[in-house]
């Protein structure tokens, strides 16, 4: 097993490098912990398992779908803070084998086989998410 850091500081932010089984909206929280990042946007692409949510509006709850060994040609979100804990708000697409593309809110994120990288760019300004109470979801303040 690699002893490779899994992340380096870069001048706008974090270079984060995870590998095969890694949790990786864990992984984001754990470094928004450990350096104090006041809130983030992020980019990624890699290897993964990833869980698909759509949103249904009437019912406000994600239908969960989950893709095992895809590629993630696009990983985009922001990390922010809800009630103390950071909280991790990602998109993605998402191809298999047969190029076929899947796409949407992230509800779960796992490294696949190989690795997966990932670009913060640090805000300097701590951001909270919230409840929306008019459409039921976390929304992000400025």
């Amino acid at each position: 097993m690699s002893t490779a850091p899994e992340y380096i500081r870069t001048p706008t932010g974090y270079l984060m490098v995870l590998r095969q089984g890694a949790d990786v909206f864990a992984r984001l929280e754990q470094l928004a912990i450990a350096e104090a990042i006041p809130s983030a946007s992020f980019t990624g692409l890699g290897f993964a398992h990833a869980t698909f949510g759509f949103w249904d509006a009437a019912k406000k709850v994600f239908e969960p779908q989950t893709f095992r060994d895809v590629e993630l040609g696009s990983l985009v979100g922001s990390l922010a803070w809800k009630e103390g804990r950071p909280s991790v708000h990602a998109h993605g697409v998402a191809a298999g084998r047969d190029f076929r593309a899947y796409g949407g809110h992230l509800l779960g994120l796992e490294v696949g086989t190989g690795s997966l990288e990932i670009t913060l760019l640090l805000h300097d300004k701590r951001l909270e998410r919230a409840i929306d109470e008019c459409i039921g979801a976390n929304v992000l303040g400025l």
